[in-house]
């Protein structure tokens, strides 16, 4: 029986790709902020409404570069979420900083603003809440306690990509919002991420530390990494955009079959995602009820299909910072990481296939 993928990655046609990467056999100008580079830079810029925009090597190095070019004073305090993946707190902590778990809503798992202000103390300088599986956190509120106590905001959007509201892009909200192109993501480009921001210093800053640093030709001006794009995966993530919009509805109609099937059974539950979003149906993730998640998710790989445990643990109970930063209950987190499971979605999956996914799942649900 064939295997089913939780994902899949969005491929343009092996012609066109290879016809659209032929002019570097002639240039062979594959890296260093190429013509390709510049034009997606410009091409995502106008896509994603930002006001600036700076490509990377990938998600990872766009956050930890983004948190850097901030300035913060090392051993400052970030108030973030534990229902992430790894990569929010390692961008934190590699940078010196502190972070500070707040707990999320149980509803969405973004995170849960009531929460925010009793963790602001004199040493925090910022807060990493992140947008989960395509939905947004409470902008206004998140902003609102930021201006408060004079706070940077800045999301982590890596699930957010082409995500609006009321018609504004996601990437206008906050200081700066951080999109992840990883082959698993909606929209890919291989490899490789962004920074979008508001304040137009940041684009010189990102420049320097994503290239070493260097300024001219014997000129470096700060101790910066290597996080450009390659001209190979800027072309693909032209490829890509240019069906974004296309794969998103075929998402769409994927999301919504499995809604007309999977509501059929009691033992699963739905996160709400508001009216006014226009969702990017990244991923397709629901609450399997009475502690059943594990035995669900043995018994779909039994059948060759590959759901994801999609966060869990929480990043907080890593064995990298497990004990090491101050312990907070946590418990609407907690619950969703025991709780949440991401089922198979890309805009190729075959409609019978979710039948299959629908038919494991109510079987197992009233028998495991």
């Amino acid at each position: 029986m064939e295997k089913i993928l939780v994902t899949r990655t969005s491929m343009p046609s092996y012609e066109e790709y290879t016809e659209a990467i032929r002019p570097l056999w002639s240039s062979h100008w594959l890296t260093n902020m190429g013509i390709y580079h510049t034009e997606l830079e410009t091409k995502l810029k106008k896509y994603l409404k930002a006001q600036g925009l700076s490509l990377m090597v990938n998600g990872h190095m766009a956050l930890e570069l983004t948190i850097q070019a901030m300035d913060f004073p090392r051993g400052s305090e970030v108030i973030t979420t534990p229902f992430t993946f790894i990569s929010t707190t390692h961008a934190i902590v590699r940078n010196g900083l502190t972070p500070v778990f707040c707990d999320v809503k149980p509803e969405d798992g973004t995170m849960d603003e009531s929460k925010i202000e009793p963790l602001v103390t004199d040493h925090t300088v910022a807060i990493v809440p992140v947008h989960v599986y395509g939905n947004i956190c409470n902008v206004e509120a998140i902003q609102k306690i930021a201006d408060k106590y004079g706070l940077k905001v800045i999301y982590d959007a890596a699930h957010a990509f082409g995500v609006e509201r009321q018609g504004h892009g996601i990437a206008e909200y906050g200081d700066a919002s951080v999109f992840s192109f990883h082959a698993t993501k909606v929209f890919n480009t291989i490899e490789g991420g962004a920074a979008a921001f508001r304040d137009g210093d940041l684009y010189d800053k990102l420049y320097n530390l994503k290239n070493f640093g260097i300024k001219g030709e014997e000129l470096v001006v700060g101790v910066g990494a290597n996080a450009k794009m390659n001209e190979f995966c800027a072309i693909m993530g032209l490829c890509n955009l240019k069906y974004i919009d296309d794969a998103i509805m075929a998402r769409r109609k994927r999301a919504e079959f499995y809604d007309s099937l999977l509501s059929q059974i009691d033992g699963i539950g739905f996160f709400k995602f508001p009216a006014d979003i226009r969702r990017n149906y990244s991923y397709y993730p629901v609450l399997i009820r009475n502690g059943k998640r594990d035995e669900l998710y043995e018994r779909l790989k039994e059948e060759d299909i590959y759901s994801r445990k999609y966060f869990y643990p929480l990043t907080s109970d890593q064995a990298c910072f497990r004990n090491k930063y101050k312990q907070l209950e946590l418990p609407a987190a907690r619950k969703l990481a025991q709780s949440v499971l991401v089922l198979p979605m890309y805009e190729e999956l075959p409609l019978e296939q979710i039948e299959r996914i629908y038919e494991v799942c109510r079987e197992c649900l009233g028998t495991c």
